[in-house]
């Protein structure tokens, strides 16, 4: 099943950023929630990976590349593996993260299918420290969720850690009310969208072998939840 993005196309601009190399141009796209969201994000992250050497991040879901970018720099013992499941956004990716040495290029990745159809050796089972997936789960059908859980749990490594950040839904209740109302929107879009009950993400996570750590208010009544690979 292929992950659908459609609710980007309402929301991406195209970025001033944009710049001329050679013959054609290479765009920058822009989301401005991710623009707002990234140092909230950051200074969670901060606390959770170590300053050790040789460690390996996926982020799955990448986007524009505007969260790889940024974080990127404030990690240089960490490498970065950015994906997308719309090929149309891996120019994008690949034009914010060029520059640093720690990202590698983008990969295309369905995160609903196994991860040894992903197509590279890096994916094999216990070699990432960290997978991070940012505003991904209320906008795809659960069958996506279900395959983040199922592939972090091969990936990771023994106490690695799995971050995901988004609003949801907990013990079956949605708040604030913009929230309720953002969870109607989704699935007059796509009826197989919106909000994931905390305690159904649990119930995948222990059923590959991971376990919730935390659950962190962010702003924008969003919530970056941390996971644990037993």
């Amino acid at each position: 099943m292929t992950l659908v993005r459609q609710i980007r196309n309402m929301n991406i601009i195209q970025s001033a950023a944009t710049h001329r190399s050679g013959p054609g141009v290479q765009q920058k796209l822009f989301y401005p929630a991710a623009d707002r969201n990234k140092e909230p994000i950051l200074s969670v992250l901060r606390q959770y990976i170590c300053s050790g050497p040789n460690q390996n991040l996926l982020e799955i879901s990448s986007g524009t590349g505007q969260h790889v970018a940024h974080f990127a720099a404030y990690f240089p013992q960490v490498t970065f593996y950015p994906s997308e499941v719309d090929s149309r956004l891996l120019e994008s990716i690949s034009n914010y993260t060029k520059s640093f040495a720690n990202v590698k290029p983008p990969f295309l990745i369905d995160i609903s299918t196994d991860y040894s159809n992903w197509g590279d050796t890096v994916f094999e089972e216990s070699n990432f420290d960290y997978i991070y997936n940012c505003n991904m789960v209320h906008i795809s059908p659960f069958p996506c969720s279900i395959g983040l859980f199922k592939n972090t749990g091969k990936l990771l490594k023994k106490n690695g850690i799995l971050f995901t950040y988004g609003p949801y839904m907990i013990d079956g209740k949605i708040s604030p009310e913009s929230n309720v109302s953002f969870n109607e929107s989704l699935k007059t879009q796509n009826p197989e969208w919106g909000l994931r009950d905390v305690r159904d993400l649990e119930k995948l996570a222990h059923e590959n072998g991971i376990y919730l750590m935390k659950i962190i208010d962010m702003p924008a009544n969003n919530k970056t939840i941390i996971w644990r690979k037993e």
